[in-house]
């Protein structure tokens, strides 16, 4: 990798801000992201190799730095969100079961073997992705707390379930893994909250920031990589390593300092590149060279819509229900990691991203619609 290819990279980036940029379309930066990838790499004009070492290691950095922060929007310290759970988590379950009736459909009309892998990305939500059409859109109210509650619950739940179910035959020494990425983190949260409870971190953040010198930014990036490592080790994705992570920040409160810097370098250079390297790396020209790739998309994104609009039943508006079916966070590490285990087919991974994008889309216009239908903060 050169630093001509860094900067195309970087001038790739750019793509998803200008796509964002109307706020009215509600279309996340990611997707531009993603398209420039797909441009510049092996669907388009093969300019950016993303089996370059160098690229993918970039990457991967850029993979934990996004979990986390997505881990770090879970609001888990919200008193109303907390209340809300009950009925979150009720209607997680019904999401979870009909996703895996839907998962088993879809696996064995393609005749994928994936029936696990798609009941996960059916019941899955992203609450980096929905939480900021709530907050732009001034949802608020019972039914959007406990969609919120829903959304974190599912949220959770699928990206620790999908390292497990991804690559099946590895699923005992990846629980392993798991249980060992997850025993640190609640670690963590223990002596991080003592610390914080202590005064040391306010004293470490004065003096930081008299210094000018980033200390809460290297302490976190110092437990973030060391997590990343223990992933890698054990064979479990740094996916998990860094939403679980972004969870403990979220659980002891991230210092607003810290929130800034994190995004600077997260949305700023290596979110923005582990994105572009994913699209470089996904051929979309399989969908053309397998027409079936296609109609799986269809049926994953349909099915996706279908299942959590079905919670009406219990009491959900239908538009806040099409919203908790927006996912990319989950699609996107299922992807990442099927990619680089090399364990999905011709033209699945495109068509997942496919799934996902039907699913971001159609949010848009359910956000749009709970707006018109009076589903807003109290004045």
């Amino acid at each position: 990798m050169t630093f001509g290819i860094l900067a195309l990279v970087a001038l790739a980036g750019i793509l998803g801000p200008l796509l964002g940029a109307r706020v009215s379309w509600h279309v996340p930066v990611v997707v531009g992201e993603l398209a420039a990838g797909v441009v510049f790499g092996v669907t388009g004009f093969g300019l950016l190799d993303s089996s370059d070492q160098t690229f993918t290691f970039l990457a991967d950095i850029g993979f934990a730095l996004t979990m986390m922060v997505a881990g770090s929007h879970v609001p888990v310290r919200d008193p109303a969100v907390r209340a809300a759970i009950g009925k979150g988590a009720v209607r997680s379950v019904v999401v979870g079961l009909l996703s895996v009736v839907a998962g088993y459909g879809a696996a064995t009309a393609f005749g994928t073997g994936h029936a696990a892998l798609y009941a996960v990305l059916i019941a899955s939500s992203s609450a980096a992705l929905i939480l900021p059409i709530v907050d732009s859109l001034g949802l608020g109210g019972t039914s959007v707390l406990q969609m919120t509650a829903q959304v974190a619950i599912a949220d959770t739940v699928c990206i620790v379930a999908l390292p497990l179910v991804i690559d099946p035959d590895n699923a005992p020494r990846a629980g392993v893994g798991a249980l060992a990425v997850a025993a640190c983190a609640v670690a963590l949260f223990f002596v991080l909250r003592a610390f914080h409870r202590s005064g040391h971190w306010r004293k470490l953040h004065k003096f930081s920031e008299k210094r000018k010198f980033a200390l809460e930014l290297r302490i976190n990036l110092v437990i973030l990589f060391s997590l990343a490592a223990l992933a890698s080790s054990t064979h479990v994705s740094i996916m998990l390593a860094g939403f679980a992570f972004g969870l403990v920040l979220a659980a002891i409160g991230e210092p607003r300092r810290l929130a800034k810097q994190l995004f600077a370098i997260t949305d700023g250079f290596f979110a923005p590149l582990f994105f572009v390297w994913l699209g470089a790396a996904i051929n979309l020209r399989d969908l053309v060279t397998h027409p079936s790739a296609i109609w799986l998309g269809l049926v994953l994104g349909g099915a996706t819509l279908v299942v959590h609009a079905a919670i009406r039943a219990l009491g959900l508006p239908l538009p806040l229900g099409v919203l908790s079916a927006a996912q990319l966070g989950v699609p996107v590490a299922a992807v990442t990691v099927g990619t680089q285990l090399g364990v999905m087919g011709d033209g699945e991974p495109a068509a997942i991203l496919l799934a996902a994008m039907i699913t971001i889309g159609a949010a848009t216009l359910a956000g749009a619609a709970a707006s018109k239908a009076g589903l807003t903060k109290p004045v």
